[in-house]
């Protein structure tokens, strides 16, 4: 039986038709989706969806709003706008927000493992190819020709962002600065002072009173502060969460309890999705605890590349070379369903977050600096490249497929590990 038919043999209670002469965005309630049709139908979208998160939440939108009809083209940008301002990734919140609209608690928690299962178990694959067989030369060619094109993507994406976000001289500043300081204070601290001092810099530059004033919360002082102090409070007690049950319930030790602290710690603070998470990961697990080289960090990033589903799916190959399956386990776990989780919860928040004149300010400065760690990440992945005329040209040749051409990384990548093989 093949996936499809899989899929709608899954018992599930279709729509309640609304009354036809209610307003026309109204004209289908959901009763109740079964939690086998979302599990199985997330599935199939994570084994197909290649090529990022917008790549992702196009086909979740034509799946269930054009063809099952089970949500609304506006359900889906909500979503969209709460998780553009959470922390962790944004399509992967997207999913988390979707199952929980659909199915409650539940629902949320078999779409984010639906849509994680095909891409973890590819990565799990490749992770055992790579660290069985890293000493014969043609694994290690191929490597040395994805470096390039790895750190050429980076640029390459920093580049379309800077395009699209950064505007007015004050915004090329933060960008700037937040790409120095990173360069020349190699901690995570760093990363989260930068990212603290942006989101401040944003706050005292453009919320200015008169400014956007569609975007001011209804005003509720005292409910809003409590609101505020209770979802900045979530992303600790997360944190604090993971860590204990760690204690409790992993039995292997301290690595595996310090890649779950690692891993939620990173994606419960990281704001922008999946090149965000690029700096940070290299600060903490190359620069500070010294998990990873400079080499297999930048091969960890080009498997996230090569197989669908977010960037953030890394951790998987991360956990995988320093715990076996296990790690891989508790990597993935740790990095995606805290920040999924927080998804949820605020979710019933979702029009003050996102109407917020403080948030929107607090991004305008945000994001130039994420641009700028981007650029910084891209420059020390390139100190690892072979400084040869080869390894110069791949970057250059897949700097302009990208940038030029828009050629889909999935090609670009095998492909330049290919070259590494026959140049190297």
């Amino acid at each position: 039986m093949t996936m499809e038919r899989t899929i709608k043999a899954a018992a599930f209670s279709r729509v309640k038709e609304a009354d036809p002469v209610k307003n026309a965005s109204e004209t289908m309630q959901i009763e109740k989706v079964s939690l086998a049709f979302l599990f199985l139908h997330f599935l199939k979208i994570g084994a197909i969806s290649w090529g990022g998160f917008m790549a992702l939440i196009a086909v979740v939108q034509k799946e269930f709003v054009d063809k099952k009809k089970l949500v609304r083209d506006d359900v889906v940008i909500d979503g969209i706008s709460l998780a553009s301002v959470l922390p962790g990734p944004v399509a992967f919140n997207v999913i988390a927000y979707l199952g929980y609209h659909l199915r409650g608690i539940r629902g949320a928690l078999v779409s984010m493992t639906g849509i994680l299962l095909p891409s973890f178990l590819l990565i799990l694959g490749l992770a055992y190819v790579y660290t069985t067989y890293d000493q014969i030369p043609e694994i290690n060619q191929f490597f040395r020709g994805v470096l390039p094109a790895v750190s050429a993507v980076i640029v390459s994406v920093a580049l379309n962002m800077a395009k699209k976000q950064i505007a007015g001289y004050r915004q090329v500043m933060i960008c700037v600065s937040a790409g120095i300081v990173l360069l020349l204070v190699r901690s995570y601290f760093a990363t989260l002072g930068v990212i603290a001092v942006a989101g401040l810099a944003g706050y005292f530059l453009y919320n200015r009173k008169g400014e956007e004033p569609e975007r001011k919360l209804v005003e509720q002082p005292a409910f809003s502060w409590l609101r505020t102090g209770i979802l900045v409070a979530i992303p600790v007690a997360l944190i604090l969460t993971v860590y204990l049950v760690s204690l409790v319930f992993v039995a292997e030790g301290t690595i595996l309890r310090q890649m779950a602290l690692t891993f939620s710690g990173l994606s419960l603070t990281l704001f922008g999705g999946g090149y965000v998470i690029i700096p940070a990961m290299q600060q903490v697990l190359v620069d500070g605890l010294h998990w990873l080289t400079v080499q297999e960090f930048a091969d960890a990033i080009a498997m996230g590349q090569i197989t669908p589903g977010p960037i953030f799916i890394s951790a998987t190959f991360i956990g995988y070379k320093m715990a076996g399956i296990a790690g891989a386990i508790v990597g993935t776990v740790a990095i995606f369903f805290p920040p999924g989780f927080i998804m949820v919860f605020c979710s019933r928040f979702l029009d003050p977050i996102r109407k917020s004149a403080a948030i929107v300010a607090a991004f305008k400065g945000l994001r130039p600096a994420i641009i700028g760690m981007i650029f910084s990440a891209a420059v020390t992945i390139m100190k690892g490249m072979d400084l040869s005329i080869q390894a110069g040209l791949i970057f250059l040749l897949i700097l302009l497929l990208t940038i030029r051409f828009k050629v889909n990384v999935v090609y670009l990548i095998p492909a330049s590990g290919i070259i590494g093989i026959l140049v190297f």
